[in-house]
């Protein structure tokens, strides 16, 4: 029997050879690269000249597995991973439904994906821009299916040559991502990043509380804003400065935008501003940062202050030419934009810039360029021209597509204000997740429209806790001021408890913003990420988990009775048991319960049996706390949750070199009424203004008499109890 199996193998082994394990692939005139178990690159050349310079999307060319087999008959070929099996007949064509075939590896079966495949069970995806949209749209397909693959065309698209973009070879007809992933969604968002790059740690000022209005401030205007914030018991991070803070009437050529001139600018309005540096100066020592609105369209222009050096140094006569158009394709002329428009106000202090880029309809794409986009490529200039200073890179804009994620954070444009933009809101930013769009920043309330609704405006702050940011902005409109406190008593009350439970959350929030980073985890999740297997997680469209242990469902309907008592449908997960932040309420996973709030608190909910990392509430939500506060709830018996708290100085880019602190927190529920609670020792080398003494503060809301708690702390600089 041995000697019959001996013959059976070498019979299929004579048929079927194995190939040595190489990567990239080449068979013929098309090539095959596997980059994780999840995803293989498919590229074919009529001149077999294959493409290893990134491209927008595929930054990371490094990216290699050797997790795959290949077995040749002839001229045909088998890749095999742990995810797909790619079969493929090298007949030197272009890719077609004769030469490629793929089974991808899902529950209950196998898809078998053909050239022509459509995907008709996509997760959703995103949109680059929310601008006029007054309720439900379609997005586009995210990267996340039930079909368990997707396709990504990345053909024609431009690449990296020395540092800058250029055209692809016109040889290089197909470049073609396949990922199979099954239902191992995570396992798909990782496998984006490993090709596309990374989700940056972004400074961790962004993640705190903004104030943006559409209006010509002066600059008393600006210092009496943050001093309400004070006064009315509010945080606040970041102070945007829209259009209002550069000279517009003074503009008088170029292309303009919605009729006028004027909202390009680069030269400071002293009219309003009359002392920009120590304006932002003061601001700055009351630890407020400042961004500055960019509209790019138009240039330089010939009002400018700084026109005339910037003409020079493009070599050109500045009394006989005429104005330069925008040109982002022309490396000169980049660099010396971005030292004569926007370093100058940079050494005043500003510290980051709103790319309001709206104008492809003025110049459809990057000139010298057939198919380059302005807004993908303008991203990432941005993002590099922000980090040279030392500091991480931020852009904040809209979104430009796959590859966006190396550049956050987005802004997600000029919507209307009324529920149907705030349900439509909720799906919206969680689905962007499956496309890697993980930071929105959305204009609370509503960009435009409405009629002073402070219920409405309440209900979207409350689904703002549970975002990227609690960032407000309006239109440039007498009437819609959206500081909290000009909304009427009762709204003032209720936005003052959300706006202190986001100052308090903020360890957490930064630690589930380092799980983006280091695991490719959107930090609004869709119920089917954690848990792919259920049906009832592909239910529930309006709630999400926010990072792991928050389980959050906003209001988005009109409430009845004084206190607009309102109701929301919600799904608690199984094999948990989930808390109320609010009341302490405790409700059994594996069940959908219809959960009722008034206008003072929305449908949040914790996952038990896990510390809640938090802080002390602090005005300036983003400094560093020297007391955590562990928020601890019951578990199942039996069971240990943990956490890992992250922690740095929230804007260099030395974590990259180990300079953070990791906090591992658990708890145990070792009987109904006995739990050990434990802070491990941190990990990291540590990082600039750590604080030198930690106290831990724990938090445990539904003790009583009879419950025994152990906390257990192993201190920083040792081992022991």
């Amino acid at each position: 029997m041995k000697k019959s199996l001996g013959i059976i193998f070498l019979i299929i082994s004579i048929f079927n050879p194995i190939l040595a394990v190489e990567n990239p692939l080449i068979f013929g005139k098309a090539r095959f690269t596997v980059i994780a178990p999840e995803l293989i690159r498919m590229e074919f050349a009529t001149d077999s000249q294959f493409v290893d310079a990134p491209s927008l999307f595929a930054m990371n060319r490094t990216a290699l597995s050797d997790a795959h087999t290949v077995t040749q008959v002839g001229n045909k070929y088998t890749i095999k991973t742990s995810r797909m099996e790619v079969r493929y007949v090298a007949d030197n064509k272009p890719f077609s439904q004769k030469n490629i075939q793929i089974t991808v590896y899902n529950q209950p079966k196998n898809y078998e994906w053909r050239i022509y495949s459509r995907d008709n069970k996509n997760l959703g995806g995103t949109l680059s821009t929310l601008d006029e949209i007054d309720g439900e749209v379609s997005t586009t397909p995210g990267l996340l299916s039930r079909n368990g693959w997707q396709l990504i065309d990345d053909t024609g698209k431009e690449i990296f040559i020395n540092n800058w973009i250029a055209e692809r070879p016109i040889n290089h007809q197909r470049d073609l991502y396949f990922f199979a992933y099954g239902q191992d969604y995570k396992a798909a968002l990782k496998a984006l990043t490993t090709i596309s790059g990374e989700i940056p740690i972004n400074r961790k000022y962004v993640h705190g509380v903004w104030y943006c209005r559409w209006w010509n401030y002066t600059a008393q205007d600006f210092l009496d804003i943050v001093q309400g914030y004070k006064e009315h018991d509010f945080p606040l991070d970041i102070l945007v400065m829209d259009m209002g803070w550069h000279t517009q009437k003074e503009a008088t050529t170029g292309m303009g935008h919605a009729g006028q001139y004027g909202w390009t600018g680069y030269t400071w309005n002293k009219n309003l501003i009359p002392n920009p540096k120590r304006l932002i100066q003061t601001l700055h020592d009351d630890n407020i940062y400042v961004a500055l609105n960019d509209h790019p369209h138009d240039g330089i222009r010939k009002h400018e202050a700084y026109y005339s050096p910037f003409m020079q140094a493009m070599g050109v006569d500045t009394i006989n030419s005429n104005e330069l158009l925008f040109n982002a394709g022309e490396r000169k002329y980049m660099d010396n934009f971005f030292k004569y428009a926007l370093k100058p106000s940079e050494d005043l202090g500003v510290d980051f810039w709103w790319l309001d880029w709206q104008q492809d309809y003025v110049i459809p794409k990057v000139l010298g360029y057939k198919n380059l986009n302005h807004l993908n490529w303008l991203n990432e200039l941005y993002f590099k021209h922000s980090q040279e200073k030392g500091q991480r890179g931020l852009t904040f804009s809209r979104w430009a597509g796959l590859g966006s994620q190396r550049t956050p954070i987005q802004f997600s444009g000029d919507c209307a204000s009324n529920w149907n933009v705030l349900k439509f809101e909720i799906p919206f930013t969680t689905s962007s997740g499956n496309a890697g769009c993980f930071f929105w920043a959305h204009d609370v309330g509503g960009f435009y429209g409405g009629d002073r609704n402070p219920e409405l405006y309440v209900r979207w702050s409350q689904f703002a806790l549970t975002t990227s940011s609690l960032r407000i902005h309006s239109v440039n409109d007498e009437n819609l001021d959206r500081r909290p406190w000009l909304w009427g008593e009762q709204a003032e009350k209720a936005l003052r408890q959300i706006y202190h439970l986001r100052s308090e959350l903020m360890p957490y929030v930064y630690s589930s913003v380092y799980q983006s980073h280091s695991q490719s985890l959107p930090l609004l999740r869709g119920m089917y990420i954690e848990y792919p297997d259920l049906e009832e997680a592909y239910n529930q469209s309006q709630q999400y988990l926010f990072g792991d242990l928050l389980l959050a469902a906003p209001i988005v309907s009109p409430g009845v009775g004084e206190t607009f008592v309102a109701s929301q449908n919600v799904w608690f997960p199984p094999k948990a048991v989930w808390y109320d932040i609010f009341t302490n309420e405790k409700y059994e996973g594996g069940q959908t319960i219809e959960v009722k709030k008034d206008i003072y608190s929305t449908p949040l909910f914790v996952k038990g049996g896990t510390p809640l990392p938090m802080q002390p509430y602090t005005q300036r939500a983003a400094s560093v706390p020297d007391t955590i506060v562990l928020r601890c709830y019951p578990g199942i018996v039996g069971e240990t949750g943990s956490y890992e708290l992250y922690e740095d100085d929230g804007i260099s880019q030395d974590y990259k070199n180990g300079a953070y602190r990791l906090t591992k927190l658990s708890y145990t529920q070792q009987t109904a009424n006995k739990a050990v609670i434990n802070v491990e020792k941190m990990s990291g080398k540590g990082y600039k203004g750590e604080p030198k003494n930690r106290i831990y503060k724990v938090v445990l809301p539904m003790a009583n008499k009879e419950t025994n708690y152990i906390l257990k702390v192993f201190h920083k600089s040792d081992n022991q109890n």
